[in-house]
């Protein structure tokens, strides 16, 4: 780690002109890697025609057509009032709440660091068409569409940033609305020069763990190579990206697996590999998916679930030692070589399904129940898969080694919508 930690830095948010929208949650949307498609997608875009998913997930035949879509609609909403800039930069404070969940973090525009600076952390590798889609929708747009999720761990004292935070939700908020998922949301300006100076004070000690938002990052560190400073010798503002900083010594964010949709692989085909192989013990597992579930979780070792979504299963256990010995890399921590993802991705798809490392050949949703949904609506198998323990990540990422792709999901995830971040805008 470097001599300094985090700098996040305020910013004019662009946001939602409450006047011009049906409703603030009508217009937000999850992040775009969580939305379900095609179903969600035709959700979000039939609930209010200025949904932000129409910027970050655009609809056309081909990327750069999209891009470009979404570039002008940008364009065109900032023209006809609908998103508007806030008067002066800010840091945002941003909560989040359901029944006793509780969450509370800052957004701002953080400085970015390659990864070797120890500054951030990611703790899980990424897919390059992803990050070259993303990078060229940010770069079409210039703007920071969603922020992405970091966590860093204080030391539990109600000072630096936390006091900041606590004394900014006492005040009336900029905005709040509750979206379908139950989940209500509040914003804060934070504009006062001496509390920014108190936040910077605390967290330019800090490290954080990238807990959602992988590729976003891959794309912000991308943007920065293409925009070095200008020629005024100014920092671009190429050299920050849009973040939400929570602090889980306070509140500790949630960790849950995200799945895989094999949507080219039939269960047939599956289980005869699986048979012809001898790679995995196979047994039937009696639904619903909550009972299935939690054979899941009680069995010890690499274990996964597999169904076509017609509420049978099969549990996949016990992998033998000479399919792991022939696929798993040897040169890793025995905590990495024993993960669910590792022994998934190495030896289950690469080695007996042969299922190609692309995005047409593997789905990543997160959430259970929309994963069996998927495959049984679309076709093709989904594969279950258990949460990773937040300590078990951070001990990788503090070891520079990163995680297969899409191992954890984090949360809970900041809705998108509430606030976005312009280049030209951070640039002005």
């Amino acid at each position: 780690m470097t001599a300094e930690g985090l700098r996040l830095t305020p910013f004019r948010g662009l946001r939602y002109a409450p006047e011009r929208v049906s409703s603030l949650a009508a217009v937000t949307s999850p992040p775009y890697d969580v939305v379900v498609r095609p179903d969600g997608l035709r959700h979000l875009e039939t609930a209010d025609p200025y949904n932000i998913v129409r910027l970050i997930l655009p609809q056309a035949a081909d990327p750069a057509t999209r891009h470009r879509q979404a570039a002008e609609t940008l364009r065109r909403w900032r023209t006809d009032g609908v998103l508007a800039p806030d008067p002066e930069p800010a840091l945002y404070v941003y909560e989040q709440r359901k029944g006793e969940l509780l969450q509370r973090g800052l957004i701002g525009a953080l400085s970015l660091s390659p990864p070797e600076d120890g500054i951030v952390l990611p703790h899980e590798e990424v897919i390059a068409e992803v990050v070259e889609d993303r990078a060229a929708l940010m770069r079409e747009t210039a703007a920071n569409p969603e922020p992405l999720l970091l966590s860093y761990r204080s030391r539990g004292s109600d000072t630096g940033a936390t006091a900041v935070i606590e004394r900014t939700t006492s005040r009336a908020p900029l905005v709040e609305t509750t979206t379908e998922d139950g989940f209500s949301h509040r914003l804060w300006a934070v504009t006062d020069p001496a509390e920014l100076a108190e936040v910077d004070g605390d967290l330019s000690h800090q490290r954080a763990l990238i807990a959602d938002g992988h590729h976003r990052w891959a794309t912000y560190l991308r943007l920065r190579a293409e925009h070095s400073a200008d020629v005024r010798g100014v920092s671009s503002p190429w050299n920050y990206g849009l973040v939400l900083l929570v602090d889980t010594a306070r509140y500790p964010l949630q960790v849950r697996a995200i799945h895989r949709v094999l949507p080219r692989l039939t269960l047939r085909q599956a289980l005869e590999m699986l048979e012809m192989t001898d790679s995995f013990r196979v047994r039937p597992v009696e639904g619903p998916l909550s009972h299935a579930m939690e054979v899941l979780e009680r069995t010890p070792g690499n274990a996964f679930l597999i169904t076509e979504g017609d509420g049978a299963f099969h549990l996949l256990d016990r992998p033998s030692s000479r399919l792991l010995d022939l696929t798993i890399p040897e040169d890793r921590p025995e905590a990495w070589r024993r993960l669910d993802a590792t022994v998934l991705h190495s030896a289950l798809l690469d080695e007996v399904w042969k299922i190609p490392d692309h995005p047409s050949e593997i789905g990543y949703i997160h959430h259970t129940e929309a994963a069996v949904e998927q495959a049984a609506h679309h076709g093709g198998v989904a594969v279950l898969l258990r949460p990773v323990l937040e300590d078990t990540v951070r001990a990788l990422a503090e070891q520079g080694v990163t995680m297969p792709r899409k191992s954890t999901s984090f949360g809970p995830k900041p809705a998108t919508g509430l606030v976005l971040r312009t280049v030209d805008t951070d640039a002005a």
